[in-house]
């Protein structure tokens, strides 16, 4: 009875540690959404609490850092957007990627930029905080016609 008693705590305490360990989706959608919203309502102090220092982005227009995203916002005036079809994966405790499309509605310098995009990030437990460290997306391609 001793040893079932063991073992069950064992185990008990292994999944806690494991599920303590791994990144909750939710919670890393959270953190995304968190920061598409600071950055729809040029918040530049709030995406910054969920986005690194050193974060770099690739994107159709080339390749940016946290001057050029804080620049970028400036010129964004979006109206709405919606993430979906969210997915992470992670082998290590404190590195998440995640990928999702993301429909928004809005302009970029003052041209429409309104769509779908296919977007990723990579999120890194730094000093006790998810913090996204890269960032991607980039426009889905209108569907092709059929010849004829």
């Amino acid at each position: 009875m001793k040893k079932l008693m063991s073992y069950t705590i064992i185990a008990l305490l292994a999944t806690i540690a494991v599920s303590i360990a791994s990144p909750n989706k939710d919670a890393i959608m959270a953190k995304e959404t968190a920061a598409w919203q600071a950055f729809k309502d040029k918040k530049a102090d709030d995406f910054k609490k969920v986005v690194d220092h050193d974060m770099i982005g690739v994107y159709a227009e080339g390749i940016s850092d946290m001057a050029k995203e804080m620049s970028d916002m400036q010129k964004w005036d979006m109206k709405s957007f919606t993430i979906s079809d969210y997915k992470t994966i992670s082998d290590e405790k404190d590195v998440v990627v995640a990928s999702y499309t993301v429909t928004l509605e809005g302009t970029y310098d003052g041209k429409d930029a309104s769509g779908t995009y296919n977007a990723g990030s990579v999120w890194k437990m730094e000093n006790g905080k998810w913090l996204a460290i890269f960032h991607t997306n980039v426009k889905q391609a209108a569907p092709a016609k059929p010849a004829g």
